[in-house]
């Protein structure tokens, strides 16, 4: 099955670290969606902004009360799919491993190292095995879309950057720090994966705003991060965030161009469709119905 040429837009919003509160949204309404992955961070928030369909979630759920290496990835990506999204942005708290990213500026990230341990990372599994090409992560069209918007909106904003993921919730070592910078790291923080991985299995173009809040640990003349250094730059920030949400819907195109990431699965599935899981198809209804006949 192929994907029209063109849509409507409906970016989901994912919220990390300050943003639980959600995006403001135009005839706004909480569904509480359903997920064969378990159970999502909480309510999916949907409306409109400057007449443009938005979904949002709260990456770490009512009061900030889930870690990052206990969110549900699979869940959430899951729910934003079967509530119709079209791309997902990211907004996130990060750590910067480099000098010119300082505290309340935003990167536009463009790739990963993963450094996550034991977290679910594929949708995909025994009785169906998928392999998804991840060499370029992030959709260059919304990530553009997003730096130009923060940058629209007073923000200070770098084009791409490299991203390590870390399990949590414990922040890096100064030893660590150092480590990520010789391996080429320009930011640091502990959600982007799998949530990445995930969002291409799904099919969904992702990209991820991250607004810098310390540090990290590796400028030896300075205390390592906290906690509350991190909340304290967030809340200076975060109607910076919320303003680039608006000003990102005031520039969508008026019509959606198809992505190539929207038939990310083309050619991804590898087991012999004699021996797919029937279960595992049915799991993955929202997901790959395109390409599995299911959805």
């Amino acid at each position: 099955m192929t994907q029209t040429a063109k849509r409507p837009w409906h970016i989901g919003v994912i919220g990390g670290t300050g943003l639980a509160g959600g995006i403001a949204l135009d005839q706004a309404q909480d569904i509480e969606v359903a997920s064969p992955f378990g159970l999502p961070s909480g309510p999916v928030r949907t409306g409109f902004v400057a007449g443009r369909r938005f979904s949002f979630i709260a990456r770490h759920g009512a009061g900030h009360s889930i870690s990052p290496n206990e969110v549900n990835y699979r869940a959430n990506i899951d729910v934003l799919k079967r509530c119709g999204v079209t791309d997902v942005l990211a907004l996130s708290a990060i750590g910067s491993l480099r000098e010119e990213m300082a505290p309340g500026h935003y990167v536009a990230v463009d790739q990963f190292i993963d450094r996550t341990q034991g977290r679910q990372n594929s949708f995909f599994g025994p009785g169906l095995v998928g392999h998804v090409g991840l060499a370029d992560p992030v959709c260059p069209r919304l990530s553009a879309m997003a730096a130009a918007a923060a940058r629209t909106s007073g923000g200070t904003v770098h084009e791409g950057g490299c991203y390590v993921a870390i399990e949590g919730p414990q922040f890096s070592s100064r030893a660590e720090s150092r480590m990520y910078r010789a391996w080429g790291g320009d930011v640091i923080g502990m959600t982007a994966m799998p949530e990445a991985r995930l969002a291409r299995e799904a099919e969904l173009p992702y990209a991820l705003l991250g607004m810098v809040t310390d540090w990290d640990s590796w400028r030896d003349d300075e205390a390592g991060v906290e906690a509350s250094q991190i909340m304290s730059v967030i809340a200076a920030n975060v109607e910076l965030a919320l303003a680039t949400v608006q000003a990102l819907a005031a520039a969508l195109p008026d019509e959606r161009e198809a992505s190539p990431i929207d038939t990310a699965l083309d050619h991804a599935i590898v087991t012999d469709r004699a021996h797919w899981s029937p279960q595992l198809v049915a799991r993955l209804g929202a997901v790959a119905g395109r390409v599995l006949g299911s959805g």
